[in-house]
Parts: C-alpha cells; structure tokens; sequence
C-alpha cells in the first residue's frame, strides 16, 4: 500500500505549514544521528512543535553509520569507531525520488518517524544508501559531516534539492522552507527554479537561522566545484552569481542563505548582535533578529527534582541530587574504576570538544588545578565528556590529553559516550556545570540550560545565552572575560585564573554555606524556565520568523 502522509491535526493559531531542514537532530538516544548542540536543539525543536501542535514537518538525514562512537585504545585513549546503524521504527514509505549530482541521477529514499514515536513533529529521513545506487552514491549518506569535501556538498544537495523534492512527492502545500544552519543551502536554488528564477517569490516562503560564528558552521566553496556538481540545480552559473551576488570564486553557505531568505535569526542576543558584525555589511541581505535557543523541559528535566522545587521540599531536592550523583557515578567507574564520592562537590565540563571551547581551560595553571582536586577537607570531582570532530586531530589530542593529565587523580574522570543518555546522566549528577568559551564564539550554548533544570548551577563565560539568564552568586557564577583585543595566551592566562578564583568562592560556599548554596540551585531551576524551555523557542519561530 502507498504511504499516506496523516500527521496530527494542528492548532489553529500554528496551521502555515512549515519545514524544517536540519543536518542533525536529537530525538532520541536509539537514533543516532547527530553530532552535538545543534542536532539537541533541532531534537527540543520539533519536541515542542509535536507539544504546540504546530504544522511543523522536520527534514533530515538517515546517517547509515551516524556520526560516530567512541571507542577507547589500550590506554583508555579516546579512537573514534563507525558501526552500521539499524532502525525499525523508521518507516520505509517507498518514496524514491531522483536528484542530479555531478549531472548524474543519484537515487533517494524518504523513511518516516511518526509524532507518537518520540513525542515530535512528524520527520522524514533521506537516504542515499539504497540498492539503486552504485557504491560511491549509497556513501553520500554514511557518515555525518563527511571529511570528504565532495561528500560534504552532495550530502547538502541531497538535505536541500532531496527535502524539496519530498516535500513536492508528498503533495504538501508548504508556505515556509526553514534551514536551520546553512548545509541545506541548495534548497534556495530548487526553489528558485521551482518559482520561476523569482527571487521574491524564494523570499516570500525562506527564513534561516544562522548558528555559530565559527568557519566549520559557515561553508565555503569554489564556484567551479559547485557548478561541476550541480548545485544549483539547473540556475546559469552567470545567474547564479547574479541573484546571489558573488563576485569572487567561492560561494558562502551562510551568505547565500542570508540573502535568498526574507528573514533570518541568530541564536541568542549576544549572537544576533555578532550576526549583525559579521553580515551586516554585505549587500542583500536580509534582515537578522534574534531567537535565544532552548531546550525541552518535559525530555530533560528530572520529575522528581522539578516536583521538589513544585512543593518547596529542600528536604527531597537534596535526597534526588544526591540519588542522581550517585546513577552518575556507576558509569564514572564503568569506565574508569575511579569511586566518586556523591557528597563532594562535582563539576562537569561536557560539550562538544573544539579548540574555541576550552575543555582544558580549568587545567591551564596545573597547580592550582592540583589543589583543587586533591583537597581532602573539601573534596572536588571533576568530570569530562564531549564528542570531537573524528577529523579534528587538535580536538582529539585536547581529549586524550585531558586523560593522560589527569589519569592518576582519583577525583578525575573522562568518559566516552557524549550522546543524549550520557549527557542527561551528567547534567543530572553534576553540582557546577562549567562553560569556558573564548568569547564572543559561543552563539547559544543550551547545555547550560539543561544543567539549570535539574539542580546544577552554572559556572561560565558570559557568552551565548548566559548573559539573558545570569544573575551573578544568585543563579550562577559568572567568569569575568579578559579584553577580546588581547593575545589568545594571555587571555587564556587571565580567564583561567579567574575561573579558579571563582571556584575558590564556590567550594567554600558549598561546604560551608550549604543552605545558600541550595538557594542558588533552586534559582537556576526557576529561572530557566519558561524563558529557555522551547516551547518559547518554537512560540517565535512562528511569531516571529513565520508570519
């Protein structure tokens, strides 16, 4: 029988039909097919449209081998390792439909995630990995952020022109295309082929949102490589450069989309000022504002300790805290044979690992780090875990590095594993989340948010969303930044001895002044919410990027 699309009946005041084009998202721990923040923020997304029942379909990707898992070495180092993923929940809709790469037809299969499976919007999967391909094309689709630059480009073809074409498959009328992050760019030019090659009429029916101030977010290639593909997907190339404005040899994903939409957002206030800097004075562009990312409550929030703070019951939001400190802590000896101590103070560092984020930033002057974790009087744990970019050898030795420097200190930990579960267990069984971002790089930042859900009080740069949540020793505990101006070192030297300085406040606070210390969780937790739950987010999306 043919597939029938019968999503759920929308809210009247969330009826334009709307599709969202993500290269990762994060629903659920058994679908493995994202990388980090930007696919747990696609994943809290549609969570909340399913929860506003807004008329949201979501658009990706069927990783084949997902991004990657982390294995360990004989040394317990961190090596990266590729497993063939199996789903059964995805439902094979018999959908295949044709998109031209390198002038050839490569074949591509839409699976369907229905609403009630994870609790989302309803999802469709593209995959190249099917038997009407030759090898090279069922690969498009294997790994996530492939390293290959030509792999890179045909898997934002197959998002782009694939989810395009789907959504013409399906017959579903769709008043707005949103990309989230640029690797879907090639959708602005089926588009702009589908209506005629009228801008205005792309305009009409595009918004983007722009996700990080970082190249790796903000491709570029050359024309010629983009033309030699069939990027665009049958524009001129002189027309290309024409509506898209290029005047030198490369196309910018970010730059394109920013023109090609009639409104964009950046990801926190913060971020939508640098959005501004950094685009601003480019000719036809359109208009940047900012939406402040967030995060579901209902998938990451623990019942128990938001039930606590509820009754007022300080009594059962300490006996919880310390009952997740513990569920943490098997897995801490799981994998590293350390036995934490669930009444010491316990701060994890845990994201995904890139130089700009500074996982090592707190080991920086490695004597006062020493001090800190070896006080036997007022015991500190410190916890790592994040997933670096397979191909990032700098990221990788930061990680293995972390490991070998401190293996040999018992209140020490690296773990492998950075996925949804992992990443819900720590911020769970944590005390201080720490953020250590140069600033202004960090766009949003979200995993703060969920830490402040569930009792762990945030210690950070104020960067990305910090600055819109921070009440400085009342929510959190904000490290002061040092003159962006000054040279990276001497930065860093400054932000790590501020950081120290402010853990030095907070360990003392923490033993001695346990009661105040509660009252800072328990206003981390309040004032989270509702302003960085999603059900905001996905509230402007509508009422502010849509309409």
């Amino acid at each position: 029988m043919a597939f029938q699309f019968k999503p759920y009946t929308p809210a009247a005041k969330y009826k334009a039909p709307a599709a969202y084009f993500s290269m990762e998202f994060a629903l659920d721990q058994s679908l493995k097919i994202y990388s980090g923040g930007l696919g747990f923020l696609a994943g809290s997304h549609m969570r909340s449209a399913y929860e506003l029942k807004q008329n949201l379909i979501g658009i990706g990707m069927l990783w084949t081998y997902g991004y990657y898992d982390q294995d360990r070495d004989a040394e317990q180092l961190m090596t990266p390792a590729f497993r063939h993923k199996y789903y059964s929940f995805l439902e094979d809709t018999g959908i295949v439909f044709p998109v031209v790469i390198h002038d050839a037809e490569v074949f591509v299969k839409a699976y369907y995630l229905a609403p009630d499976t994870f609790g989302t919007a309803p999802m469709f999967f593209l995959s190249t990995d099917i038997e009407q391909n030759d090898y090279l094309s069922r690969t498009i689709t294997h790994k996530l952020y492939d390293p290959d630059t030509a792999a890179r480009v045909a898997q934002s073809m197959v998002l782009g022109i694939g989810g395009g074409k789907l959504l013409d498959e399906l017959g579903r009328q769709t008043d707005i295309y949103h990309l989230n992050e640029g690797h879907g760019v090639p959708l602005t030019f089926y588009l702009y082929e589908k209506h005629g090659r009228d801008l205005a009429e792309v305009q009409k029916r595009l918004v983007f949102t722009t996700h990080t101030p970082e190249l790796a977010g903000n491709e570029e290639h050359p024309m010629k490589l983009l033309s030699d593909m069939s990027f665009f997907s049958g524009v001129p190339e002189d027309e290309v450069r024409r509506v898209a404005r290029i005047e030198g040899d490369s196309l910018n994903y970010t730059l394109t989309a920013l023109r090609f939409a009639r409104k964009a957002n950046g990801v926190s206030k913060v971020h939508g000022e640098v959005a501004n800097e950094m685009w601003g004075h480019y000719a036809g562009i359109c208009p940047i504002i900012a939406i402040t990312n967030s995060q579901n409550g209902k998938y990451w929030r623990d019942p128990q300790l938001a039930a606590a703070l509820k009754d007022k019951n300080d009594a059962a939001l300490d006996a919880r805290k310390q009952e997740l400190k513990k569920e943490l802590f098997k897995v801490v000896a799981n994998q590293t044979g350390h036995l934490f101590d669930p009444a010491a103070l316990t701060i994890v560092w845990a994201r995904r690992f890139a130089g700009y984020k500074r996982a090592d930033l707190i080991l920086r002057d490695f004597e006062r780090f020493k001090k800190l974790v070896t006080n036997n009087e007022r015991p500190v744990q410190v916890i790592w875990a994040g997933k670096p970019y397979p191909k990032d050898q700098g990221a990788i030795d930061t990680f293995n590095g972390i490991i070998k420097m401190t293996r040999d200190f018992t209140r020490c930990a690296v773990l492998t594993g950075y996925e949804l579960e992992l990443s819900a267990e720590l911020k769970k069984g944590s005390d201080l989340w720490l953020n250590t971002p140069r600033y202004p790089r960090e766009a949003s930042g979200t995993s703060g948010m969920t830490a402040a859900m569930n009792a762990s009080v945030s210690v950070s740069i104020a960067d990305g969303w910090i600055p819109e949540f921070a009440k400085d020793g009342e929510n959190c505990f904000i490290i002061g930044h040092a003159d962006v101006e000054l040279p990276t070192d001497q930065k860093d030297d400054m932000e790590s001895e501020n950081l120290h300085n402010v853990l030095d406040q907070v360990v003392a606070l923490y033993y001695d002044q346990p009661k105040q210390f509660l009252k800072i969780r328990k206003a981390a937790m309040k004032d989270v919410e509702p302003e960085f739950e999603s059900a905001r987010m996905a509230k402007e999306y509508y009422e502010k990027l849509y309409r």
